[in-house]
């Protein structure tokens, strides 16, 4: 497998730009994969705080009526 010289580096060359672009990919992919988290974060403690809120509701929908105190 006697490869001449500058096929050899033209194998090279493809070789370091593909792997330029791949790592290039993964810096993307890293970020678009890090700003979900922060909206999942987000999202996960307004719905904790919702839910907080509708129990909140519950509890106090489900306490008896009481008369106002000038009755």
């Amino acid at each position: 497998m006697n490869q001449r010289p500058a096929d050899a580096n033209a194998r090279l060359d493809a070789l370091e730009m593909r792997i330029a672009h791949q790592d290039q990919m993964i810096a993307e992919l890293n970020d678009v994969i890090t700003q979900q988290w922060r909206k999942i974060d987000a999202l996960e403690r307004q719905g904790a705080h919702l839910r907080e809120q509708f129990q909140n509701i519950g509890a106090q929908r489900d306490a008896p009526d009481q008369k106002p105190p000038h009755y």
